[in-house]
C-alpha cells in the first residue's frame, strides 16, 4: 500500500522558484528510484528527474539540468525538487513517482504515482 502524494505547485512569474514536495508512505524497500515527471497539455510525459534513494544516483534531463534539484529525505520519506529559474515552458502538472528498481546507471518502471500538482509560469 505505497502511496504517493505531491504538494507545493502554484503560479510563479518567469524567473522565480517554487518547491515541490513528495510524501511517500507503504515502502517496502526503501532502495529504490523516485522520480519526477510533467505533463503539459498537447504534450508527451517527460521524465525529469530521478533520484535512487540508497545513494547518491541522480538523473536530470536537459530540459532542467542546472535549474531543478532533486533530493530525498530517507528519514521522513520525502522526496523534493527545487525549481529555479523558472520558465514558461515548464508550465505542466508535475508527479511524483516511487518504487523504480534501480538497475546502477538507470531507473526503471515506477510502480507508484501521485495525482499531480500543477506549475504555471507566466512571462
Amino acid at each position: 500500500q505505497v502511496h504517493v502524494v505531491e504538494s507545493g505547485g502554484g503560479s510563479v512569474q518567469a524567473g522565480g522558484s517554487l518547491r515541490l514536495s513528495c510524501a511517500v508512505s507503504g515502502y517496502a524497500n526503501i532502495n529504490n528510484c523516485v522520480g519526477w515527471f510533467r505533463q503539459a497539455p498537447g504534450k508527451e510525459r517527460e521524465g525529469i528527474a530521478a533520484i535512487y534513494t540508497g545513494g547518491s544516483y541522480t538523473y536530470y534531463a536537459d530540459s532542467v539540468k542546472g535549474r531543478f534539484t532533486i533530493s530525498y529525505d530517507n528519514a521522513n520519506n520525502i522526496g523534493y525538487l527545487q525549481m529555479t529559474s523558472l520558465k514558461p515552458d515548464d508550465t505542466a502538472m508535475y508527479y511524483c513517482a516511487a518504487d523504480a528498481p534501480f538497475y546502477g546507471a538507470y531507473c526503471g518502471e515506477y510502480d507508484h504515482w501521485g495525482q499531480g500538482t500543477q506549475v504555471t509560469v507566466s512571462s
